[in-house]
Parts: C-alpha cells; sequence; structure tokens
C-alpha cells in the first residue's frame, strides 16, 4: 500500500487536467459586449504629431486580458515614458484610464459620446505637487486616424486650456490585439 497515496495524487492531478482543458471549463468572455469594444478605434500602433506637424511620439496601445484593457504605452520625442491601463467598468457603467509617467499620475473616467471617447478626472502632478482636473477627448478620423485632444481645468472645471492636441497615423503594424 506504500503506492496508493502517489497514485491516487496521480489520479486526481490526471482528472483535474482533463476537466480544466475541457470546453465547459473554458471562461465565457466577458468583454465581448458592445460596451467593452467602444475605445477599439484606439488601438493600434501610432505616429503622433502636433497640429503643426511636429513629431510627438510614438504610442503602442494593445487590447488585452481578453479584449477586457486597453493598454497604452506612450514614449515621447523626447524618451520620455507612461502607460495607462483603460477599461469599461460594468459595476458603475463608465470607462476608467490610470496613467502613470512623465510625472503625473492621472484618473479619469466618463464614457463614449457623440462618436468620441471622452474621460475626465483630477491630474496629479509628482513635481510640483499639485493636481488640476484633465478632460481627454479621442476623436476617430475618417481617413483611420485619430485625434488625442486634452484640456485642463486649474479651477476646477470653469475655463479649459489646450495641454495637448495629438493626431493620430497608423504605423505598419497597425491593429495590436491578443
Amino acid at each position: 500500500m506504500r503506492y496508493a497515496l502517489p497514485t491516487f495524487a496521480a489520479c486526481c492531478l490526471m482528472s483535474l487536467a482533463a476537466v480544466s482543458s475541457s470546453p465547459a471549463a473554458t471562461p465565457a468572455r466577458v468583454c465581448d459586449a458592445e460596451k467593452h469594444r467602444q475605445f477599439d478605434f484606439w488601438v493600434g500602433r501610432w505616429d503622433v504629431r502636433t497640429p503643426d506637424g511636429k513629431a510627438a511620439g510614438i504610442n503602442t496601445i494593445t487590447l488585452e486580458e481578453g479584449g477586457c484593457v486597453v493598454i497604452e504605452r506612450w514614449r515621447s520625442a523626447n524618451g520620455g515614458t507612461g502607460q495607462s491601463f483603460n477599461y469599461f467598468d460594468p459595476v458603475v457603467g463608465k470607462w476608467k484610464q490610470r496613467w502613470v509617467g512623465l510625472g503625473l499620475i492621472l484618473e479619469m473616467e466618463g464614457g463614449f459620446r457623440d462618436g468620441a471617447m471622452v474621460l475626465e478626472g483630477p491630474l496629479h502632478y509628482v513635481q510640483p505637487k499639485r493636481t488640476t482636473i484633465l478632460r481627454g477627448t479621442w476623436t476617430p478620423a475618417k481617413d483611420g486616424g485619430l485625434r488625442q485632444l486634452f484640456e485642463e481645468s486649474a479651477d476646477g472645471g470653469k475655463t479649459w486650456t489646450i495641454w495637448f492636441d495629438g493626431r493620430y497615423s497608423r504605423l505598419a503594424g497597425g491593429k495590436e490585439k491578443e
């Protein structure tokens, strides 16, 4: 009987492996609903320029975690970097973005309206330490590109100034999904 326990354990592991690989054990794609696809137009590898044509940076946007998360990896023309984590939160019914990089921490939320993704929230500057409000609007263009417009308010939303205006053009490697 000295082999009974190892044999029993091996049988259990083989049974578990068989169950976990069966179609019934495959999790449903929880992010296939239309709301989860609203930011897919941003997915891709992009050359980003200012309205006057100057290089602003390269932005690589991927769709990950079974289509549940849009990940942004930014590299500015001067070498600065940052990343954002974007997702539709079905509990509150809003899109959320969390950004870290370039000495900034950003927490925005909002949704798709009037043909554009519009998110807004506190922008925290690390040095010098201060907080404003940032509103981002991502608008798809008919040519397959898009415009990303960020406006900042230092007075609680009474007045807004342009913080960043980027024109996106797809680079080779276009769409980047899992």
